[in-house]
């Protein structure tokens, strides 16, 4: 079980997809994502598992949920700074995404 305490661990926050690039040579369907938290946050990048649910131009200025204050991590050759979130499983992915405008860096509660 998980504690309220470390749930608040946690840093979620609203950002904006700005761009979405595919990543070559990747042993899965993957793609590296520029987020837009804005504020403190600014822009950074998230390594995704949703190639085979999203084409990328349809991701471009989509508002999602993340996780951004995870360690850095190196997937694919590409330095990821956060998690994206999203339920359901490999080809059917659904991002997590605000269900009306918030602005960027809105913390998740």
């Amino acid at each position: 079980m998980v504690t309220i305490d470390t749930f608040a661990m946690l840093d979620l926050r609203v950002g904006s997809i700005r761009s979405a690039s595919e990543i070559d040579g990747a042993r899965k369907p993957l793609y590296k994502l520029e987020i837009d938290f804005g504020g403190d946050y600014g822009v950074k990048i998230i390594v995704a598992g949703i190639k085979d649910s999203y084409a990328k131009e349809d991701l471009v200025d989509k508002k999602v949920v993340c996780i951004v204050n995870l360690d850095h991590k190196a997937i694919a050759g590409v330095e990821s700074e956060g998690m994206l979130l999203a339920a359901g499983e490999s080809g059917g992915i659904s991002l997590l995404v605000p269900d009306r405008d918030m602005p960027l860096g809105s913390k998740i509660h």
